[in-house]
């Protein structure tokens, strides 16, 4: 038996005994695992083929990216393009794929490129970085990059663990388009040159 209980036009059932809730406690945790398991299957669909979030690590991009920051990185960006030089790039370390790196396009295939004390030469002209704060050092190449390779380094030169030591970065390696700086909130925008 139950009350009905009315107001103003509508008219909601309320249950009188336990054994009424009982019957409802099945419903709700079936809607309750439908909506975990929806939830859960979005997520892995958004982390596999769309974005990522990463957090950086060391100063190799310093002062672009900093420790302890966080990153959107966009999945599908290089589904639809090449990488263009100038974009900062998400992969696994070759030289230790335990380890994600994020570092910047300088080569593109088929391209020169040298260094000449800190300066950086992509087919004999100097390319302009206005990216770059620390006056970097040393000298590299000349090294044809690879079809479907790429040249990347840090911005902080001088501490960059990049292609001049393990070689170039196969394209199929690239994870994501860093592509929004979101931590820390004061430092939060679009990643671009």
């Amino acid at each position: 038996m139950s009350i009905i209980e009315r107001c103003t036009g509508c008219a909601t059932e309320i249950p009188s005994s336990r054994a009424s809730i009982g019957r409802l406690l099945p419903s709700v945790a079936r809607e309750a695992v439908k909506t975990v398991a929806l939830t859960a299957l979005v997520f892995l669909f958004t982390v596999s083929f769309i974005a990522q979030g990463y957090e950086v690590f060391g100063n190799c991009m310093d002062p672009n990216l900093r420790t302890g920051e966080r990153l959107l990185g966009s999945k599908l960006a290089y589904r639809l393009h090449m990488p263009s030089r100038g974009d900062i790039v998400v992969f696994k370390c070759p030289a230790n794929e335990s380890q994600i790196y994020v570092k910047r396009v300088i080569g593109l295939p088929g391209e020169l490129v040298e260094i000449r004390q800190g300066a950086v030469y992509v087919n004999g002209r100097r390319l302009r970085e206005s990216y770059l704060i620390h006056a970097p050092h040393g000298s590299y190449g000349p090294s044809l990059i690879k079809p479907g390779r790429l040249f990347v380094m840090g911005d902080y030169r001088d501490c960059s663990n990049d292609s001049r030591y393990w070689g170039q970065l196969a394209l199929s390696e690239v994870q994501a388009k860093a592509w929004v700086r979101y931590w820390p909130i004061k430092r939060a925008g679009f990643l671009g040159l």
